[in-house]
């Protein structure tokens, strides 16, 4: 279905109106008035965009700026802004490459972390015996920060087990979960503490920070090798207007994570337990496998995310919850789950 304004948390269609518990835009921010009067000021002061190369002999300050912000949210040493989520993943990559001899994959991993010759993480249910022999090399182990169809972080702490004479390299794809989980959505880079050598961490900013971008954070180091490589070199960076905005922002970060962890709460306290449901109040995804259960919530006035994420892949059907939802729009939609 197609429908000729943002999906906010209503929409209307065919002249009806909707509640809407589907999309990325975890913090509400594309429908936020404070927030849209930040990005056209900075349109404004900015440009609509900026098609020159981030090492040109004109370097604009929005993208110091932004990238500060990043870097002191996310708690790294250092963040680069890239023009998407996947070409963060691409750089990433790519500059690894040079100095890994074997990348592993977590299950389900975005496509933006994939690697080519990549190798499963777990065979069996168990480590791949490759993470365990005697062999000293350099890998790179690849995951997502929340697993496709979970609703809750990653569990690294399996890598403790992986012997000290593999150099381990961690790379983590925060696309849905910078801006939720951690400390006002700081993410879960700062709370991964296992013993590599080096952990990075990328994201798109398009989902809960509410701008076209990507950003990759970590030590300082890696960080300049990114700002070198060919690719980051020839592309033209992020609008810096969004860039701007991120760091103006900030207060807003804060605020409308505050009233998600809220609603999430809420949830918790009126859902009644299912074993077809799956919600954690940590998280603002909850995944439902019973059948028809959206046409259900479309009887209701209700739409969620349904569609297939993978080819030969079951229909998803998935409620997402964000910032602006009210307490009388997750009222109606526990209504539906509570009694289906």
């Amino acid at each position: 279905m197609k429908v000729n304004q943002f999906p906010d948390r209503i929409i209307e269609i065919e002249q009806e109106q909707y509640l809407y518990f589907g999309g990325t835009a975890y913090l509400g921010l594309p429908a936020n008035e404070a927030f849209q009067q930040l990005v056209v000021k900075n349109i404004l002061k900015w440009g609509t965009t900026y098609g020159s190369s981030r090492n040109a002999n004109i370097k604009l300050t929005a993208y110091d700026n932004g990238e500060a912000f990043l870097a002191q949210h996310i708690k790294a040493e250092a963040a680069v802004t890239v023009s998407s989520g996947m070409l963060a993943g691409k750089l990433v990559i790519d500059e690894l490459q040079k100095d890994t001899d074997c990348f592993f994959r977590f299950l389900a991993t975005h496509p933006a972390l994939k690697a080519p010759h990549s190798l499963p993480f777990f065979m069996d249910g168990k480590l791949n015996p490759r993470l365990l022999d005697d062999t000293v090399e350099r890998i790179t182990i690849l995951t997502d920060g929340v697993p496709s169809f979970e609703t809750k972080a990653v569990d690294l702490d399996i890598l403790k087990a992986i012997p000290g004479h593999k150099e381990v390299t961690l790379v983590i794809d925060e696309s849905h979960s910078l801006g939720i989980l951690g400390k006002n959505g700081c993410g879960i880079f700062s709370e991964v503490n296992v013993p590599v050598k080096r952990k990075i961490m990328l994201s798109s900013l398009g989902k809960a920070f509410g701008v076209t971008g990507g950003v990759i954070a970590g030590d300082l180091s890696f960080i300049n090798k990114i700002k070198n490589l060919d690719t980051f070199v020839s592309a033209a960076g992020m609008n810096p207007a969004f860039v701007q905005t991120l760091a103006d922002a900030a207060e807003i970060y804060v605020s409308q994570h505050q009233k998600l962890v809220k609603n999430l709460n809420y949830i918790s306290t009126k859902l009644l337990p299912n074993d077809t449901i799956n919600f954690d109040k940590t998280y603002p995804l909850i995944y439902l496998e019973k059948e028809g259960i959206h046409e259900a919530l479309m009887d209701h006035k209700i739409i969620i995310a349904h569609f297939k994420y993978q080819e030969n892949a079951k229909n998803l059907n998935r409620i997402v919850v964000t910032a602006n939802h009210t307490k009388e729009d997750l009222d109606q939609v526990i209504s539906v789950l509570n009694t289906y």
